[in-house]
């Protein structure tokens, strides 16, 4: 008689910061997968998180108590001021070796266009409507006109700055990556070792 074992790997868990409404496709692919188990935080009680909070300040949440913190177009919402300190709650509440991967808009490629006066041409034509540099800059302008403040962009990075910031607040090991249009995204990501 043949024996089999099965060793299941222990589930990790991934902080999804801003989580804003539940969708299935919000997360990158790398935690939709088992052993990842998404916890939700975010400012807004509307859209239903598992922690009502504010990434400046996550007191509610245990030091070393997460393996990976996910945090899309959050950063921007900040003033500058507030953005090392929300950077430093990540990474209080991140595991010895755990991650983050943050996702923000890269004003360099947005500024390119507003050189070429393409401020309010649309670079991306999602669902909920037309995004342009403005929005990339300001905030979304329908959410804003629809009394969704949160949205108000306050600060903003090049993959220069935020790579930095993320080094003053403890991380190492951080790669930055820039991505082309429609998304004009800064990807970084980085890593808890102490």
């Amino acid at each position: 008689m043949e024996t089999h074992t099965t060793t299941l790997l222990p589930p990790r868990t991934v902080l999804h910061v801003g989580c804003g409404i539940k969708k299935d496709d919000k997360l990158p692919q790398a935690y939709m997968v088992s052993p990842w188990q998404e916890v939700r935080l975010d400012i807004d009680p509307e859209v239903t998180p598992d922690i009502v909070g504010d990434i400046r300040d996550m007191h509610m949440i245990e030091d070393c108590s997460f393996d990976a913190v996910f945090s899309s177009h959050n950063l921007e919402h900040l003033y500058f001021h507030e953005v090392e300190t929300a950077l430093r709650e990540f990474h209080r509440v991140l595991k010895i070796g755990g991650e983050v991967l943050i996702a923000c808009p890269d004003l360099q490629q947005v500024a390119k266009l507003i050189l070429e006066d393409k401020l309010m041409k649309p670079v991306a034509t999602p669902s909920s409507g037309p995004i342009a540099p403005i929005d990339m800059l300001y905030g979304y302008r329908s959410s804003l006109a629809n009394g969704n403040h949160f949205m108000a962009h306050k600060t903003g990075f090049t993959t220069t700055s935020l790579t930095q910031m993320l080094a003053a607040a403890g991380f190492e090991d951080v790669r930055s990556t820039n991505q082309p249009p429609p998304l004009m995204d800064i990807l970084a990501l980085a890593f808890k070792r102490a």
